[in-house]
């Protein structure tokens, strides 16, 4: 095998590590111009006292099943 250093070939390497750098840049350029940002417009949700009565009321069943539960806990911890 010959040594890159001595027979001249580096300057390939070099120029294969350029181009792939550049490149690299191009797509960054490319992805940074084409990429439209739009505004997104904040949504405001009306709430009405009916339907937060009726979420409470969810969250109280869903506190009464799990105090209840279908398992056993053992007295003592092993």
């Amino acid at each position: 095998m010959q040594n890159p250093f001595e027979t001249g070939h580096i300057k390939n390497y070099i120029l294969l590590y350029v181009s792939v750098v550049v490149i690299m840049i191009l797509f960054f350029i490319a992805t940074t111009l084409f990429h439209d940002v739009s505004e997104v417009e904040e949504k405001v949700f009306d709430v009405d006292k009916e339907s937060a009565k009726l979420v409470d009321k969810r969250e109280q069943s869903v506190e009464q099943n799990s105090t209840q539960s279908k398992f056993k806990l053992l007295e003592k911890a092993y």
